[in-house]
C-alpha cells in the first residue's frame, strides 16, 4: 500500500502556457456577479481565459469594476504577440467598461468593439394571472 502513495505524481508545470498569435478575439462576459474574459484566435480556439473567481475575488467583490480590470489583465498576460483584437462584450454588469479600459491600456489595438448581449424579441410567455 505504501508504494501506491509513492507512485502518484503531481503536475508542477504552469497551467497558463504562453501562445503566440497576432490577431485574436477577446470575449468579455460581464454579469452582475462575475466577469469572465476569454481570448481566442480568429478561428475561435481558446488561447487563454480568466474569471474574477480565479483571480482571487470572492462573493460580492467578483462583480466590481476592479475585479473585471484584474481579470482582463490576467487573461491577456499569457498571450504573446497579440497586436490586433476584436472585443465582443456580453452582459450588463459593472465590469464592461473596466475590462475594455484594461484591454486598451495593455497596448492591444482594438479594431471592433461589439455588444453581443442577447435581447429577447418578445421572450417567454408570462405566467397566468394570479386569482385570489
Amino acid at each position: 500500500m505504501a508504494m501506491k502513495f509513492l507512485s502518484r505524481r503531481r503536475r508542477f508545470r504552469s497551467r497558463k502556457r504562453t501562445r503566440r498569435i497576432s490577431k485574436g478575439v477577446i470575449h468579455v462576459q460581464a454579469g452582475f456577479r462575475n466577469t469572465i474574459v476569454t481570448v481566442t484566435d480568429v478561428r475561435g480556439r481558446v488561447v487563454s481565459s480568466s474569471s474574477a473567481g480565479t483571480c482571487g475575488f470572492r462573493s460580492a467583490r467578483k462583480g466590481t469594476p476592479f475585479a473585471a480590470q484584474t481579470t482582463a489583465e490576467d487573461a491577456i498576460d499569457p498571450v504573446q504577440g497579440l497586436k490586433r483584437a476584436e472585443v465582443l462584450i456580453k452582459g450588463a454588469g459593472l465590469g464592461r467598461d473596466a475590462a475594455l479600459r484594461a484591454i486598451r491600456k495593455s497596448g492591444i489595438r482594438v479594431t471592433i468593439v461589439r455588444d453581443v448581449t442577447p435581447l429577447p424579441h418578445n421572450g417567454c410567455r408570462p405566467p397566468k394571472k394570479r386569482r385570489v
